[in-house]
């Protein structure tokens, strides 16, 4: 099987190391626009070869768009010479633009998927093999994916271990802005709030695994959660919203000093990890 890998960070990088763990007979190029990241995917085994040139993925059975939103959607109409039976996969953490992006020759090629997965840190040193293994993977508007594409796509992720789940993109969306955009944005904002509230040596000090939890993702790129954001904005500020709601709900009650209803608050709050 030949892959094409576009975009040679976290995900890209861990999706070939993965692909390398479950299937033999492979060849897998890889495209990025940061020489750098070539280089290191290179000398990390992650990739045979490197490529500057799209067409190198002609002949190719999988292609994987491991790359920002942005970028997906600008590269989709130059992606029009593929082979009828190669499956195009795109990674991207919102799904609607992209199902939209895709030009009308390849959309039975293409597959737009969301593993529910990541790390804080980025570029191919960051990349392993078991990242999407026991993940969610959210696979949109399937139905107007190709037969050969389906079936493509479903056996790797399945092959990597991952327990798959199917949505409308805009759906999928509102879900995500929820579930996983909002965290981060909070998570970002929790950093700043304390970066500007104290100083170095109290938070080396106090900083107990709650706080490094939550502001653990804080570290998460700026650059791709910023792509994130915009194209998700909508469902984002309506999640921000939300939580600004259940913020001053906590307050109010701590103003009025009515601890019954504070504990009743928390104790809604604990029935979330029925679900988990």
């Amino acid at each position: 099987m030949k892959v094409g890998i576009i975009g040679l960070g976290l995900m890209g990088g861990s999706f070939a190391l993965a692909l390398r763990r479950i299937y033999n007979d492979l060849r897998i190029v890889g495209y990025d626009h940061n020489d750098q990241h070539g280089i290191e995917a290179l000398e990390l085994g992650i990739v045979d070869k490197v490529t500057d040139e799209l067409e190198s993925f002609a002949d190719a059975d999988l292609i994987v768009l491991a790359i920002p939103v942005d970028g997906i959607v600008a590269l989709l109409p130059h992606l029009t010479f593929v082979s009828p039976e190669t499956t195009i996969v795109d990674l991207g953490s919102t799904k609607e633009r992209i199902v939209q992006a895709v030009p009308s020759e390849i959309r039975a090629n293409f597959v737009a998927a969301h593993p529910m997965t990541g790390t804080e840190r980025f570029g191919p040193q960051a990349a392993f093999a078991e990242l999407y293994r026991g993940k969610v993977v959210v696979l949109c508007n399937i139905e107007e994916s190709g037969e050969i594409q389906r079936k493509r796509a479903k056996e790797i992720f399945s092959d990597m271990g991952m327990k798959i789940f199917y949505m409308d993109a805009a759906e999928h969306d509102r879900h995500a802005a929820f579930i996983s955009h909002m965290p981060h944005a909070l998570s970002f904002a929790l950093a700043n709030a304390v970066m500007k509230q104290e100083n170095p040596r109290a938070i080396i000090a106090l900083a107990g695994g709650g706080f490094k939890d939550m502001s653990r993702i804080a570290k998460s790129s700026p650059q791709m959660w910023t792509d994130i954001f915009k194209q998700n904005k909508s469902n984002l500020i309506e999640a921000i919203e939300c939580f600004k709601g259940e913020l001053e709900r906590c307050e109010e009650i701590v103003l009025r000093e009515d601890w019954e209803a504070l504990y009743g608050w928390m104790e809604r709050a604990n029935t979330l990890h029925e679900i988990l």
